[in-house]
Formats: structure tokens, sequence, C-alpha cells
């Protein structure tokens, strides 16, 4: 950990800051599509941003500084969405149509998730990092893979494909424990990362279900409300 609180908030408003400006370039410039780079920003974003929380003093200060740099990001969607600021790159980036207003929705809600799991759970417990890495990894991976991948429809949800639905398993999953292993092995994760093993599964289930439901822009919130329900129930707090 950095001693200094104002260079751990440095570093990880840069690293996050980067992440964001490199895929708006990327879209903006043909490179990549808007809906990749928006899924892209969507699962990167979030293990940039939970392990610079590792860089932050252990003092009351650092959670509300910490969330300070997705509230910042948030407001700055919020201002591009409603159109008082006009960033073309931002809305290539982050939106399917190409229209601003989209960021009113997914992107978003996708912030304001962030900021209040940051300031509720901080690194103190699991649940907030399960539910942050469902949201990322999970949901992100799930749109990618469903829409390179050929395979069957959901019955319930005839634009879900079950590729889609297992990589939301799959990618949940994976960034859950290997953010879990780094947190471990920093000695904020108490006893064997083995024994949460089970838990994370069925949080990880339960979040590839709820994303399965055939309901738009609102999977930002669905999932990690229901990773934090489970995560009380199934996780140390």
């Amino acid at each position: 950990m950095l001693n200094n609180i104002w260079i751990a908030f440095g570093v990880t408003f840069a690293a996050a800051l980067i992440w964001l400006r490199v895929n708006d370039f990327l879209a903006h410039r043909g490179f990549i599509s808007g809906p990749l780079s928006r899924k892209l920003i969507h699962m990167g974003t979030g293990p940039i941003f939970v392990l610079c929380w590792l860089l932050f003093p252990d003092t009351l200060t650092s959670r509300f500084l910490a969330a300070l740099i997705p509230l910042a990001i948030t407001v700055q969607f919020a201002l591009v969405g409603l159109g008082v600021v006009k960033d073309q790159a931002a809305v290539d980036a982050m939106s399917r149509t190409g229209q601003r207003e989209e960021i009113l929705r997914g992107p978003l809600f996708y912030g304001i998730v962030f900021v209040v799991l940051t300031l509720v759970y901080w690194r103190d417990s699991l649940i907030g990092i399960v539910a942050l890495m469902l949201l990322c990894g999970g949901d992100g991976l799930a749109d990618i893979v469903g829409k390179r991948i050929k395979s069957a429809a959901i019955p319930w949800a005839r634009k879900k494909s079950v590729a889609g639905t297992l990589a939301m398993f799959a990618g949940g999953w994976l960034m859950s424990v290997g953010v879990g292993v780094v947190y471990q092995a920093s000695g904020f994760l108490p006893g064997d990362l083995v024994n949460y093993l089970p838990a994370i599964t069925v949080i990880a289930l339960a979040g590839m279900m709820v994303e399965s439901l055939p309901f738009s822009d609102i999977d930002n919130l669905t999932v990690p409300a229901v990773a934090v329900l489970l995560g009380h129930l199934l996780l140390p707090f």
C-alpha cells in the first residue's frame, strides 16, 4: 500500500481515466465498434478500480476519496447523456446506436453502483468485490461472447443466447476469484479463498440467471443487487 492517500487517489484516477479514454479513442476512430468499446470499458474499469483500492492507506477517508473517482466519471456520463457536455468520442464508445441518451441508462447505472458499493463495502468485505466483478466480468463478457459464438437462444429471452449466458457465469466467477486471490495475498481476505469458492459459485450462478432475464438496461442494477443479497447470506461481512 502507498502511505500517501493523494498518490493512491491520483494513480487510481489516472488508471481509470486512461482505460476509459483509450476505448473512447478506439471507438471514435472506428478501430472497434461502439458496443465492443462499451463492453471493454464495462469489463476493465471494475478490476482496475478495485485492485487500486489496495493502494490506499487504512483510513476512514480512503473509501470516500476513492468513491469520488467513479462519482466524477458518472457525473460526466450524466452530463454527456443530457447534452450539457459535448463529447462524441464518449457517445461512440458507450452507446449501441450512437444516441447520447443511451448513456443515461446502462452506463449511468453502472457508475452509480460502483459509488454505492465502494462506500458501503470497500475492501473490508468480499461481498462488494464479488458483486462488482459479476457486474464487470460476467455481464460484460456475456454480450461479447453471445454476439460472436453461435448458440441456441434462451427460451425465456430470445435475444439472449446460451453461449452468452454461460460466459456470464464464467467471466463473473473467474474475475471474482482472480481479484479474491490478490486480496488474500495482500492480507485483506481472512482465511483461505478455497473456503469461499462454493459461495462465489452460487452467487455467480444466480447472477447468470438474473442477467438472462428478458429485460434491457437494468441488469447493471439487478445483477449486483442479487449478488449483494446472496453475499450477506453466504459470505462473511
